[in-house]
């Protein structure tokens, strides 16, 4: 019976300690995922708003002008990262036309790395300089 009382929790250990590293282990390097030598601009429709760990994440549809409406998906800094700078989650809001600069996923999707977003009265959000200081230009 003590041997089976022992390997239960040797075995809630292991599994804790597993848990505990995930986070790490699943972070990526930004110059692992992204091409940072190649910066490109999209313009188009705010469609979805998600502010959760480990990014925030925001989605533009973007139109060649005839029929076709690419969906990009968008990686901003961390929630709280963005609130500790006094960025509100309501600084760009679904419906509204953005041009973002981004760093585009190495595979080739439509996945970036914003680096600036300029919202509808021309304010831009400039993500990298947030990140190197306290506040948001």
């Amino acid at each position: 019976m003590r041997g089976s009382v022992m390997k239960v929790n040797l075995a809630m250990m292991l599994l804790g300690l597993g848990l505990a590293a995930m986070p790490i282990l699943a972070h990526h390097s930004v110059e692992e995922q992204y091409d940072t030598g190649n910066v490109m601009t999209i313009q188009g429709v705010v469609f979805k708003i998600v502010w959760v760990n480990p990014h925030s994440r925001l989605w533009v549809d973007t139109s060649n002008g005839v029929s076709t409406v690419s969906s990009w998906e968008m990686e901003l800094p961390p929630p709280n990262a963005l609130k500790i700078r006094n960025v509100s989650m309501d600084f760009v809001k679904e419906g509204d036309h953005v041009t973002v600069t981004l760093w585009r996923a190495k595979d080739g999707s439509r996945l970036g790395h914003a680096l600036t977003l300029t919202t509808p009265d021309r304010k831009v959000m400039n993500f990298a300089e947030c990140m190197r200081s306290r506040t948001c230009p």
